[in-house]
C-alpha cells in the first residue's frame, strides 16, 4: 500500500527537471530504457517505487528495484540507466540529498554518534530493502507537495525521520560516517572534492594523502574501497566526463578540449575517451550535437 501511494505521488509531481517544491528532494519519471549514461551520483538517498535502475562504479555493478533504496555516500562518477522503463510502465523514483551537517546534528542528539567506528571507509554505494518505516516517512514528506502551507514546519521533521531510519537501518554505519567530521569516509570525500576541483592537474597520491591527513597506504586503500577506483583512475573518469560536457558546447574543438581537461596527447585522449563512451570524441560529438537539438 505504501508503494502504491508513493507511485501515485511520484507520478503526480514528476517534472522534466526532476525538481520539487521541497528543498533537496527530487522525483523522477522515466518512460524509456535509454543506454547507460555517465554522470555524478551526488550524495543521496534514492528510492525506487516502480521499475529498476542499474549503476556501475568502477568494476562494481549495483541494481535496485521497487521497494529498495540506494545510498551514495560520496559524489562519484557512475554510469547508469533505468532498466525496462516504458510509457505504459515508467520507472519512478524518489531522491533526497544527504547533508552531512543534518546527519551530524542527529548523531549529536542520539547515542549513534558514539557507535564504534570502523578503521576502513565503507563502499561509496550500497543497496538495501526499504523498511515500511522508511517508506512511510518518504510518503509523508511527498504528501506535503499537495499541502504547501505545511512544508516549512513539517518537511524538516520528516527529513530528520528519514535520516534516522537510515542511521538505524542496514546502511547505518555508512550514514554515520557521512556525518562524522573525522571519519575515513569524510577524509576520502575531501580527496574526491579536491580531485574534482583540480581534475586537469597531475598530482602525486602522496600529496593528496598528506592534504587529507592520511598515510599514503591508508589513503589508497580507503579511496579504492569507496570509489572502486584508484585516485588516478578516478581523475581520468572526471576528466573524460568533463570533456564530454565541453564537447557538447564546442563540437569542432576536440583537440583543445582534450588539452583543457589535462591530456597532452590527443591520441591518448581519443583512446581513453572511446574506452569510456564507446566512440572517439570526433564521432561522439555528432551524437552530442544531435541530442542538443530540440
Amino acid at each position: 500500500m505504501l508503494l502504491d501511494e508513493l507511485r501515485t505521488l511520484l507520478t503526480r509531481h514528476a517534472r522534466a527537471d526532476w525538481t520539487t517544491g521541497l528543498d533537496g528532494v527530487l522525483v523522477s519519471r522515466v518512460d524509456r530504457a535509454d543506454p547507460p549514461t555517465p554522470s555524478m551520483s551526488g550524495t543521496v538517498l534514492a528510492v525506487i517505487a516502480q521499475g529498476a535502475k542499474r549503476l556501475a562504479l568502477g568494476d562494481r555493478v549495483y541494481e535496485y528495484h521497487a521497494g529498495q533504496y540506494l545510498v551514495a555516500s560520496v559524489d562519484l562518477p557512475v554510469t547508469g540507466n533505468f532498466v525496462g522503463a516504458s510509457p505504459d510502465r515508467p520507472a519512478l523514483g524518489f531522491g533526497l540529498t544527504l547533508e552531512p551537517p543534518a546527519i551530524a546534528d542527529l548523531l549529536l542528539r542520539t547515542a549513534s554518534g558514539t557507535a564504534p567506528r570502523s578503521t576502513r571507509a565503507s563502499t561509496g554505494l550500497a543497496v538495501s530493502d526499504a523498511s515500511d518505516e522508511l517508506l512511510d516517512a518518504v510518503v509523508r514528506l511527498l504528501r506535503l507537495l499537495d499541502r504547501p502551507r505545511d512544508i516549512d514546519v513539517l518537511a524538516p521533521l520528516y527529513k530528520k525521520e528519514i535520516l534516522w531510519r537510515l542511521i538505524t537501518g542496514p546502511q547505518g554505519a555508512m550514514i554515520r560516517q557521512i556525518g562524522l567530521a573525522d571519519s575515513n569516509l569524510t577524509h576520502i570525500a575531501r580527496a574526491v572534492r579536491w580531485i574534482r576541483e583540480n581534475y586537469a592537474t597531475s598530482f602525486r597520491v602522496e600529496d593528496v594523502a598528506q592534504f587529507i591527513g592520511m598515510s599514503p597506504s591508508a589513503f589508497y586503500r580507503n579511496f579504492q574501497a569507496v570509489t572502486a577506483m584508484s585516485p588516478i583512475q578516478f581523475q581520468k573518469q572526471i576528466r573524460l566526463q568533463e570533456a564530454r560536457l565541453l564537447l557538447a558546447a564546442r563540437p569542432k574543438d576536440v583537440a583543445s578540449v582534450g588539452h583543457s581537461v589535462g591530456y597532452d596527447s590527443p591520441s591518448q585522449f581519443s583512446r581513453e575517451y572511446r574506452r569510456l563512451f564507446g566512440a572517439p570524441p570526433s564521432q561522439d560529438v555528432t551524437v552530442l550535437h544531435g541530442a542538443a537539438v530540440p
